[in-house]
């Protein structure tokens, strides 16, 4: 009987991370700054970055919800600038694989809406450049529960695809990126 309520605890304290009903709340924030030396010239770069994500439990192991992301960058080299401003907003859908009470596996797809602005300034001369387009990404992840559903995200990059179409005849990107253990991004949610 013991081994029993043992095994039933386990199996209830394993699932509290990811109980059917459940709002999940998380995201992610990035800032980098790096100064390069060109010869005579400093070129000093600036990047931050904020993705916040609310999803609803709707099984043990799915959630679906929405995602955004902003994100800005400035270079700077001599009299010129470059800046450039990124919004996505989407959708995600997640599967989650419980390892232990601790470590859950999860993979995530997600697929929206991105836009991006450049502006640079050279010297007196200004331009402006916006696009728009669509994005879908595949995504493994390591959650660790922390405390009570709230926890750490651990991936080491993933499967994307984008495409940009800037206006005024500008140019058209397509980019596809296959990046496993190139980046490492960590995250923090909780589950309500």
């Amino acid at each position: 009987m013991k081994k029993m309520l043992v095994i039933v605890a386990l199996a209830v304290v394993s699932f509290a991370n990811a109980q059917k009903g459940t709002i999940l709340v998380g995201g992610s924030i990035g800032y980098s700054s790096e100064t390069r030396t060109l010869g005579n010239n400093e070129v000093k770069n600036n990047e931050f970055d904020f993705s916040p994500k609310v999803g609803y439990q709707f099984h043990e192991s799915w959630t679906v919800g929405g995602e955004a992301s902003f994100g800005s960058s400035k270079t700077k080299q001599g009299v010129n600038e470059d800046r450039f401003n990124t919004t996505k907003l989407g959708a995600f859908l997640r599967y989650t694989m419980p390892l232990n009470p601790t470590f859950s596996f999860f993979a995530e797809l997600g697929l929206g809406y991105q836009a991006e602005k450049d502006k640079t300034y050279a010297g007196p001369l200004t331009s402006t450049a916006k696009g728009d387009g669509m994005y879908v990404g595949v995504t493994p992840a390591l959650f660790i529960d922390m405390k009570k559903g709230f926890g750490l995200n651990f991936n080491i990059g993933g499967l994307n695809y984008g495409t940009i179409n800037y206006e005024n005849n500008g140019p058209e990107y397509k980019n596809f990126d296959f990046n496993f253990g190139k980046t490492f991004n960590i995250g923090v949610s909780k589950n309500f």
